[in-house]
């Protein structure tokens, strides 16, 4: 079994205090969720990071941690445990190989022998990416969360375990769900902590979000911006009806009041026109292209002195 520096996994220093280490895992969770990070080996990362703040963020645990680690060599190498490493808990359903799993044991095994220690689990956060579509209708999402528990013989090991996520309607970029009890298990009977769920949306190529307002590029037809009218557009919300001003260019900005991110107080949709011209790519595309090059008088470059 290798010893683990934990404190190097989080990029801490030992004295560190709680705060800058729960400040320190919420950074480089955060960083490296595989949801939104590119890096190859971000799955391994983050469970790293859960497996090291499950210890350093408990004060038992890193008190237990800390006495253990003191004639410790660098990460990696052959953990000593001292000589009542295994006194005071049965260690039967322990895989020796596994230092998290072990050191939840030994300090799950100090735990009962004193029975009036209670303490409330740690709370665990974590990133879910959803699309914009759910933030309008609702929906429920199945993730697979790698988190302590214990076991029947009331040693705590690390199991995936998969949870029904409910999408509530009108949830913005950045708000953070909370499941109450699914964070790390208390102690001396205690409840467990809860699960902080990151609200991140899926890029989109056709919408830009900012806070509770949804930004939509629509393309119209020259004809469209030129002489306005009515057209059908998409949205989140579904399809309306929208008027293009006569005279529009590339650009104008239509707001559609309240059809933004249906929260508490919506916001707001902005449809952005982006005038689409069409191919001349047949003989009579090319032929009203000439008409209009002889009979409109029109140089988009005048204004430049062209």
């Amino acid at each position: 079994m290798e010893y683990k520096d934990y404190y190097k996994e989080l990029g801490v220093e030992k004295t560190a205090t709680e705060a800058e280490i729960k400040k320190a895992y919420r950074k480089l969770v955060r960083k490296y969720h595989p949801d939104v990070s590119k890096e190859p080996d971000a799955d391994k990362r983050t469970k790293a990071l859960n497996e090291a703040y499950g210890v350093l963020g408990d004060p038992e645990k890193r008190a237990a941690y800390d006495e253990l680690g003191r004639n410790q060599g660098a990460q990696g190498q052959p953990f000593r445990p001292p000589p009542d490493w295994g006194s005071g808990y049965e260690s039967s359903g322990v895989d020796d190989s596994d230092f998290f799993a072990d050191l939840f044991a030994h300090v799950g095994g100090r735990r009962r022998a004193n029975s009036s220690f209670q303490m409330q689990g740690e709370d665990n956060h974590a990133a879910i990416t959803i699309d914009l579509q759910d933030s309008y209708q609702g929906a429920k999402r199945h993730i697979i969360m790698r988190v302590p528990e214990a076991d029947a013989q009331g040693h705590v090991v690390t199991r995936e375990r998969t949870l029904e996520v409910t999408i509530p309607k009108g949830v913005t970029e950045g708000q953070q769900l909370r499941m109450k009890g699914q964070g790390h298990p208390g102690s001396g009977g205690a409840p467990a902590g809860d699960l902080y769920l990151e609200i991140r949306f899926q890029p989109d190529p056709r919408y830009k979000v900012e806070g509770r307002d949804v930004f939509e590029t629509v393309p119209v037809t020259p004809w469209e911006a030129a002489l306005g009218g009515e057209i059908a557009v998409p949205t989140p919300s579904g399809t309306v009806a929208v008027t293009v001003p006569p005279n529009s260019q590339t650009g104008r900005k239509l707001r559609l009041k309240g059809r933004g991110i249906p929260a508490a107080q919506p916001g707001d949709l902005y449809l952005l026109l982006e005038v689409v011209l069409p191919p001349a790519n047949d003989a009579k595309a090319r032929e009203l292209y000439e008409t209009m090059a002889r009979e409109m008088a029109f140089n988009p470059r005048q204004k430049l002195g062209a």
